[in-house]
C-alpha cells in the first residue's frame, strides 16, 4: 500500500516521502500512531503543493542570508573598553557582547553564529567570521580600543 510518511521512520523512510509498505503494517501501526497517511490523489497533490511552498520559502531565506552577508562583510566594529595600568582589559569581549553590538547596528546575528574560540582579552584589531544560514560566511573586523583617560583630558584642557 502506498503511504505518505508524516514523520521519519527508521528502516522505512523520511518525513514526506511516498513509500510502499505492507498493508497490515499500515493499518495496524502507521496510521493508528499518526506516522503515515494513505497516498491518494488528494493527499499526493497536497504534498506537491507543500513541497513547492517549502522550495519558495527556502529560496527567499537564501536571498535574505545573501543580502545579510553582503551588508555584514567588511564591517568594522569598535569596542571602547576600560583598561588597567598594563593595558589589560577589565572585561573580555565575548561572542555575546559582539552579538549585542551587532544587534545595535541592526544585524540580527546570534552569538552561536560568531566564530570565536575564546573571548578577546587584549587591545587591537581582530578578524572575526560570522557563519550564516545556507553555509554563507561574512568577515568583520573587531577593533578594541581603550577608553580615553580622563586625567589626560584634564591636563590638555589646562
Amino acid at each position: 500500500m502506498k503511504v505518505i510518511l508524516l514523520k521519519d521512520i527508521e528502516n522505512i523512510g523520511r518525513k514526506n516521502q511516498v513509500k510502499n509498505v505492507k498493508d497490515g503494517y499500515v493499518r495496524n501501526f502507521l496510521i493508528p500512531k499518526g506516522l503515515a497517511k494513505i497516498a491518494d490523489k488528494k493527499s499526493l497533490l497536497g504534498l506537491e503543493n507543500m513541497k513547492e511552498q517549502q522550495a519558495i520559502g527556502a529560496e527567499e531565506e537564501l536571498k535574505k542570508a545573501q543580502s545579510l552577508a553582503s551588508k555584514l562583510d567588511g564591517q568594522e566594529i569598535e569596542f571602547i573598553v576600560k583598561i588597567g595600568k598594563k593595558d589589560q582589559l577589565f572585561e573580555a569581549v565575548s561572542r555575546a557582547k559582539i552579538a549585542e553590538k551587532l544587534k545595535e547596528l541592526d544585524f540580527d546575528i546570534k552569538k552561536e553564529q560568531i566564530a570565536l574560540d575564546k573571548p578577546i582579552k587584549q587591545l587591537g584589531e581582530f578578524p572575526i567570521k560570522i557563519e550564516l544560514e545556507h553555509h554563507l560566511e561574512a568577515s568583520i573586523t573587531l577593533i578594541i580600543e581603550s577608553e580615553p583617560d580622563t586625567e589626560k583630558k584634564e591636563k590638555t584642557e589646562e
